[in-house]
């Protein structure tokens, strides 16, 4: 009942222009301080650090794409399930979902873009393993470069391959 009394009290103050009213909290009905004008309130004596100045913006130059070195045709094959948790020919654990590839020739790291050529699909693997020593196959795909090219169902795909730089 007291909350209420000093609710309306207050209202009533604040609405008849009243410069002497405290203002209420409406959700306590708690009295806000009043502060004391003889306070300095000011911030003379407060060190404010520097400021560092902003430096400018460096232009962004978009990434070039990867030129294209060689360019051949032929068979990939893919491989996977049974070779997970095994070392590849340069020493990396071969792991499910990477894009990574084996080639006879082309050194570890080389970058290679495989085009699926019957449906158009195309992705970038890393050369890491050697093989394939099948046939006249060119490369042998992990399951995740697979998968991307839709060769899983088919087993084999006649590719383009784009050896970048």
């Amino acid at each position: 009942m007291r909350r209420l009394a000093v609710l309306l009290g207050s209202s009533a103050l604040l609405l008849s222009g009243s410069s002497n009213a405290l203002p209420v909290f409406a959700t306590t009905g708690r009295v806000a301080p009043v502060l004391d004008e003889s306070l300095d309130l000011s911030l003379r004596n407060v060190e404010t650090p520097e400021i560092e100045q902003e430096k400018p913006l460096k232009p962004v130059v978009p990434p070039q794409p990867l030129a294209v070195r060689s360019v051949s045709n032929g068979q990939a094959s893919w491989y996977g399930p049974g070779f997970y948790g095994n070392r590849t020919a340069n020493g990396e654990v071969f792991r499910p979902g990477t894009l990574t590839a084996a080639h006879r020739t082309l050194p570890f790291g080389t970058k290679v873009r495989v085009t699926n050529l019957r449906n158009g699909r195309s992705t970038v693997v890393r050369i890491n393993d050697r093989g394939p020593f099948h046939g006249s196959r060119v490369i042998d795909l992990a399951h995740g470069a697979a998968n991307q090219l839709g060769v899983i169902a088919s087993g084999v795909a006649n590719v383009k391959l784009e050896v970048l730089r």
